[in-house]
């Protein structure tokens, strides 16, 4: 019984001792063991427990490689703490365009802004992308970017000088003296053309100002009557009058024209009214159509377009009408022109003037002008 009893001692201590040796080891392991999130890409995540030690022991464990240009935070020598983040972006390949020209490009990043930081490609602050800055993409994607420069042009127009005639009754009727010569002012238009790309994609005029008045001519015209010369009685030597005669002994009558004294001279005219006045030019936006595209710059009247053509409703002036265009807000006149063209929307008391270029179209904009149509 007491050798029983013994061993029964013996075998309790040394289940005893086991016993305290595995919680001892379970201890152990259980404060090194550590929990760690591994996150691939932003798309990929997953935790692990591991007893390793550096962020590249775990990773081989796992048999996660990063490909060469790759990304990997924290460094691959950096300790593991217990819920530690391992954060891996593979790099991946991206079509950059500018302009005309593409360029396949790597970034581990997933967002255009991320990306072009990422490739040291700065943005000014007008510039933009394609698809939108914010947005994520994808390998293979294609970003645009688009490079807007905005550049501010002077132009200088001549403001033709107005004609003024003043009656003078000291002055003889038919006679005239230029009492002031006229000066054309200068207007200073600033236009704002906003280029994508190196390509024209608008321009509007932002200002106008007069940086000159014009200095009207002023020209005397004489209104002071010629005496007539009295009646002188002829008589023969018996004291018979023989004849009446004066000094003006023809008579003449003079037929009323139709003239009118424009800032281009004077012109004589058959009918003139007021109208409105718009203005086109060969921009696909003014005319509608591109160059190559059939009927692209031929009128109506089948000429070539030009200035001095004018769009009219032929209802009311005839095609191939001369005409003259005066302005009323103290302008340059447009001058001298021919209907040669119609529009869709000159109806009525309208007119459409041609202008060789889209700003100079927009810089005259809609204004009430005089027509004259000539003889």
């Amino acid at each position: 019984m007491e050798e029983n009893s013994g061993f029964n001692n013996r075998h309790l201590k040394i289940l005893t001792i086991l016993a305290m040796a595995a919680m001892l080891v379970f201890g152990i392991y259980k404060y090194e063991t550590k929990e760690v999130t591994i996150s691939i890409d932003d798309d990929k995540k997953m935790t692990v427990k591991t007893l390793k030690k550096t962020v590249g022991e775990v990773l081989k464990k796992e048999n996660i490689q990063v490909e060469e240009g790759g990304y990997i935070e924290p460094k691959p020598d950096t300790k593991l703490k217990d819920g530690d983040k391992i954060i891996i972006k593979n790099p991946k390949t991206y079509k950059i365009k500018l302009g005309k020209k593409v360029a396949e490009m790597q970034s581990t990043e997933n967002v255009v802004k991320d990306i072009l930081k990422d490739l040291d490609i700065e943005l000014n602050e007008k510039d933009y992308t394609k698809p939108d800055i914010n947005e994520k993409v994808k390998p293979n994607d294609q970003i645009e970017i688009v490079k807007v420069v905005e550049k501010i042009d002077v132009v200088k127009n001549d403001i033709t000088f107005e004609n003024i005639v003043k009656n003078n009754n000291k002055l003889e009727k038919g006679k005239s003296n230029i009492v002031q010569e006229g000066k054309k002012g200068v207007k200073e238009i600033k236009i704002k053309k906003v280029f994508e790309n190196g390509d024209l994609i608008s321009e509007d005029v932002i200002s106008e100002e007069v940086v000159s008045a014009p200095v009207p001519k002023i020209v005397e015209k004489g209104t002071k009557k010629i005496e007539k010369p009295k009646t002188i009685q002829v008589a023969s030597r018996g004291g018979t009058p023989l004849r009446n005669t004066t000094s003006a002994s023809r008579s003449t009558t003079s037929t009323k024209k139709n003239t009118a004294s424009t800032k281009n001279g004077n012109i004589n005219y058959k009918k003139a009214f007021n109208v409105v006045a718009t203005a086109y030019d060969l921009s696909f936006a003014s005319c509608g159509k591109n160059p190559g595209d059939p009927g692209y710059g031929i009128t109506a009247s089948g000429t070539r377009i030009r200035p001095g053509v004018v769009s009219v409703d032929p209802r009311v002036i005839p095609l191939g009408t001369r005409l003259y265009i005066e302005s009323l807000d103290g302008t340059r006149d447009y001058g001298f022109a021919v209907a040669e063209d119609t529009g869709g929307a000159i109806k009525g008391n309208r007119i459409d003037l041609f202008f060789p270029s889209s700003s100079a179209a927009r810089a005259f904009g809609r204004r009430p002008v005089k027509v004259y149509i000539l003889k």
